[in-house]
């Protein structure tokens, strides 16, 4: 496997709320915790749906992987206990591990990982990783042994197997996961509180006993950044991964909190429809990235915790190059390739922005920004659901919109002529094909350089910063993830102090 370099995120934990007058009570709470999310997910399977927040709850804590992808961005054995890899790099043989159920009782074996492979490849799959588990052929040699081999070399596999979208479902149950999830990990779901909060407690049929030292987990959804310090500061949540980062200063200096600040290999951007004229004409999008000054949109956007990238892709990952200077700040030569481009002026667009602050807040200035060049953008605010079926899914019902694309190595949605995005380039997808074929490291990390060149090249979307994600917690839990290769929260590795 290829070196990981791994983003750094957390899901710190903590203590109990100051309010409580005696030992006592603090004690009781010792058990469990509350964990503060700026975004409900829209259900709770992850083969489903694309959102983050799914795995955020499920993934390692419900649902688990043949392999675990850990906080320094190794891939460990999780349900399969070891495995070994063909000399051509495309046949994986997985031992799996004996003696494990479902929470509904039934057995996890090879046929269960049979099942889960061919389901999420398969025609009626709506899994965002479809195009990996197609190329795919799963092998059942016994109930402890199966065997994997891919149509193309993958050095990623490995790390994507122990991604969400890679979970192990049970057959019985797996069409009813997106609200009662059943699988083979250390905690289960209790409740759902729809637009409200969602508990998971401690499975004692786990595997392990033992292995999870909080019995109950109350996930808590809130929006508002100013909601969210609340929330802290009364002591109604413990801890707030991915906090808004404005309400981050007034944590900074109290010796009640721990602010933790982690890079990621995150891609906040700009995405454009490149279906829509006149945002097909290569000019417009190159003008509409001359129009931004991405350091006045972190500042905006995230209060100055992000980076300037040039393309879809970040420092820190391999084969990373630096293409902000490819589509630099230029008012003037922004409104020449408009003119260039025949567009005339005031050019009238829309901008759909789903919840999150660094959406809401960077809008606001990329509205004003492009203002300068005529381009006069109505903006359109909606829900995280909405924005899911309308703008990711569905008809691709915009103009121009801003989101954060966490996934780890996800290059490859540039190669599929269907996303949302509707980028189209036969250049791209020579390189990212020859990306995904070649096993030579070296090799690898300059084709890499390659295709973010032909993406910021082409201004297939406005590539703005890669985020830094603020956590703010109380002070007295262990096992906490300082790194974050993906976005979960590993709740069996924590407890208190």
């Amino acid at each position: 496997m290829l070196k990981r370099r791994t983003l750094l995120t957390t899901a710190a934990l903590a203590t109990v709320p100051l309010a409580l007058p005696h030992a006592a009570l603090a004690q009781g709470r010792k058990d469990s915790i509350v964990i503060g999310m700026a975004l409900e997910p829209p259900g709770l399977d992850p083969t489903a749906g694309a959102a983050s927040a799914i795995a955020e709850i499920v993934q390692y804590n419900i649902l688990e992987t043949l392999t675990k992808i850990n906080a320094d961005g190794k891939v460990t054995p999780l349900l399969a206990e070891s495995w070994e890899v063909s000399p051509d790099l495309r046949t994986y043989t997985f031992k799996l591990r004996r003696g494990v159920k479902f929470q509904n009782g039934e057995p996890f074996n090879a046929q269960t990982v049979k099942f889960s492979f061919d389901r999420a490849g398969g025609d009626k799959s709506t899994n965002k990783d479809k195009r990996t588990f197609a190329n795919m052929s799963t092998q059942v040699v016994d109930d402890n042994t199966v065997v994997v081999i891919n149509k193309e070399i993958d050095p990623d596999l490995l790390f994507l197997l122990g991604q969400a979208t890679a979970v192990i479902v049970e057959p019985k149950s797996a069409d009813g996961n997106a609200t009662k999830p059943i699988g083979t990990g250390p905690y289960k779901l209790d409740s759902w509180a729809k637009g409200s909060s969602l508990v998971l407690s401690r499975w004692e049929g786990f595997r392990s006993p033992g292995t999870a030292k909080i019995n109950k987990v109350t996930f808590r959804f809130i929006s508002d950044p100013a909601a969210q310090a609340a929330a802290v500061l009364a002591g109604d949540v413990d801890a707030f991964p991915r906090i808004a980062t404005r309400v981050v200063p007034q944590f900074r200096n109290n010796p009640q909190f721990q602010v933790i600040l982690s890079g990621s290999l995150a891609k906040t951007i700009l995405a454009i429809n490149n279906k829509h004229k006149p945002l097909d004409d290569v000019r417009v999008r190159r003008a509409i990235l001359a129009a931004i000054d991405r350091k006045a949109v972190i500042e905006g956007a995230v209060d100055g915790f992000g980076v300037p990238i040039g393309s879809h892709y970040v420092p820190g990952a391999t084969g990373y190059v630096d293409t902000t200077g490819i589509n630099p700040f230029n008012i003037e030569k922004a409104k020449q390739l408009l003119a260039e481009a025949g567009v005339k002026t005031p050019l009238e667009l829309t901008m759909t922005l789903p919840p999150p602050p660094y959406a809401r807040q960077g809008g606001e200035v990329i509205v004003a920004e492009l203002a300068k060049i005529g381009i006069n953008v109505k903006v359109q605010n909606v829900e995280w659901a909405q924005w899911l079926s309308n703008t990711y899914g569905g008809p691709h019902n915009y103009d121009l919109t801003i989101v954060s694309h966490v996934e780890p190595f996800d290059l490859g949605n540039y190669a599929k002529a269907d996303y949302y995005w509707g980028y189209q380039s036969k250049a791209f997808d020579t390189v990212y094909d020859k990306i995904k074929t070649t096993g030579n490291a070296a090799e690898r990390a300059k084709l890499l350089g390659d295709a973010q060149r032909i993406l910021a090249t082409d201004a297939a979307n406005g590539f703005l910063f890669q985020p830094q994600w603020p956590t703010v917690a109380k002070k007295n839990v262990k096992g906490l993830w300082k790194d974050m290769p993906i976005f979960v929260n590993d709740l069996a590795a924590l407890s208190w102090a």
